[in-house]
């Protein structure tokens, strides 16, 4: 298990790295998290919801991502609440205190570890990891996610400490110190993560945090920013662009309140023409090229924030001016001409006027979509691939253009001809023929044989995170905590 002195500390991109160090070695690894609280999220091959982030880990792995992997989802809706998403379906809205103080049960306990059991009989070795801190005592009889799930599992521990945010002796010690000596015992070595500077300069805190934990340290690992993984949740955009650039295509991505599967931009954020940035600036939006409403937990809430904010307003500018606006899942939604609610599934019963961008209006629903889907673009012929997680039935009120037909024969979004276009299919910017008909416009001149192809891009991230760990952490002393000892 990869546990952590707090949140945010890199659990999940050492975790990715190891499935594929793992599996580069000639083992079968599988990646788990008993419990997950992230708006990213992902759609499983056979229909079900599990965290981004054991998607991606199952990706590295070499391996179709399961339920098995994420069991239980908390997906914040905001106001202490969130959707709480059980075996890959939503169960409903919990109140963050009721669930942290009641709902940590024997009948969770029973399903993530069950679980973890059918996927230990599958694969080997299972890369766990935990959330947040392990050292929140105070909600320690009711983690079904940290030591106790450790305990379970019967897991050796790894602890990751973020050494760049300052505090690292303190915060590694007192995470192993706080534990009862039975998990104590668990926790085998440290790794140091985000380190920047020369390391030379850590070794004698590297042997001073040995001596005073007691506990070996595995590794020093470097701020990795060259190497491009998907990230857990929203914490990362504090990290990425928020401004326009000269020379470059723009692509605003509108800052929503309740943003998530920002996944989505993943692929124009690597591609060599493109700046792509996120931003609720009205001066940065008009910047934009290209002008993206993303994913949102809370529809109505993120179009009364734009209304009100003067967001809609600088978007239906930039489409006058013939910018192109593009709506994903939510941000479809938010693009029609209206979003009803009239089961109260986001609050109060009711509904909110659109952008009017796109002839369409949604009626949200309690049944949530989730499934993957193969599609071609308009008429192009190369297969696309995405995936929806979505609550809601969006229906045109006139004659329009689907771009997306599935290869199941329905039929997905609408597109105007005025640049406009709406989807439900997340992953629908993660293809080359879907790229290609939005920066065509851009594009001219020796830059137009410029060919970004996204899947060898993302093993080459793997492979690179592998390497990269392999050089700064003790891999061979890894084995030999797991009990391989040639």
């Amino acid at each position: 298990m990869l546990a952590g002195t707090g949140s945010d500390v890199g659990k999940s991109i050492i975790a990715t790295g190891l499935c594929r160090i793992f599996l580069q070695d000639g083992y079968n690894p599988a990646p788990f998290k008993a419990q997950n609280m992230a708006l990213n999220s992902y759609a499983t091959p056979d229909g079900f919801e599990i965290g981004r982030a054991q998607a991606v880990q199952a990706e590295a792995a070499g391996i179709p991502c399961h339920t098995d992997m994420n069991p239980v989802l908390l997906k914040p809706s905001g106001n202490h609440t969130s959707q709480v998403v059980l075996c890959g379906k939503p169960v409903g809205n919990r109140d963050a205190y009721d669930y942290f103080r009641r709902d940590g049960n024997n009948e969770l306990r029973e399903i993530v570890t069950d679980s973890f059991k059918r996927l230990s009989q599958k694969y080997n070795p299972i890369v766990m990891e935990g959330a947040g801190s392990i050292s929140e005592i105070n909600l320690r009889e009711t983690d079904i996610v940290n030591m106790p799930m450790a305990k379970a599992a019967d897991a050796s521990v790894l602890l990751v400490a973020d050494i760049d945010r300052g505090g690292v002796f303190a915060s590694v010690y007192g995470s192993i110190m706080l534990q009862y000596p039975e998990d104590r015992s668990r926790i085998k070595g440290v790794i140091i993560n985000k380190f920047r500077g020369d390391m030379r300069l850590f070794e004698q805190g590297r042997r001073m945090m040995e001596e005073i934990c007691g506990v070996p340290v595995l590794g020093v690992v470097p701020y990795l920013s060259g190497i491009h993984i998907d990230e857990e949740d929203s914490v990362a955009l504090q990290g990425k662009k928020h401004k326009s650039e000269e020379g470059k295509i723009n692509i605003a991505v509108i800052k929503l309140k309740h943003i998530s599967n920002y996944t989505d931009f993943n692929v124009l954020e690597s591609h060599p023409l493109v700046n792509l940035y996120y931003t609720s600036s009205l001066e940065e939006i008009e910047k934009g090229d290209v002008i993206v409403v993303p994913g949102t937990k809370a529809t109505i809430d993120d179009l009364r924030f734009i209304k009100e904010s003067g967001i809609a307003d600088a978007i239906l500018s930039a489409h006058k001016k013939g910018k192109q606006i593009i709506g994903i899942c939510g941000g479809y939604q938010i693009l029609g001409e209206e979003v009803a609610d009239p089961e109260g599934i986001e609050g109060v019963a009711g509904a909110v006027e659109g952008l009017g961008l796109l002839p369409v209006k949604t009626i949200l629903a309690k049944e949530k979509a989730t499934r993957q889907v193969e599609f071609y673009f308009l008429e192009n012929e190369r297969l696309c691939k995405g995936y929806e997680i979505h609550q809601g039935i969006t229906e045109s009120v006139c004659e329009v253009v689907h771009p997306n037909k599935t290869i199941s024969g329905s039929c997905d979004g609408v597109m105007t001809d005025n640049g406009c276009i709406g989807t439900y299919i997340h992953g629908f910017l993660d293809n080359p023929a879907v790229i290609e008909h939005i920066l065509k416009p851009f594009i001219k001149g020796e830059n137009a044989g410029i060919d970004f192809d996204y899947t060898s891009f993302r093993e080459r991230q793997y492979n690179l995170l592998a390497d990269e760990l392999r050089r700064y952490i003790d891999i061979d002393a890894i084995y030999k905590i797991m009990g391989r000892d040639d």
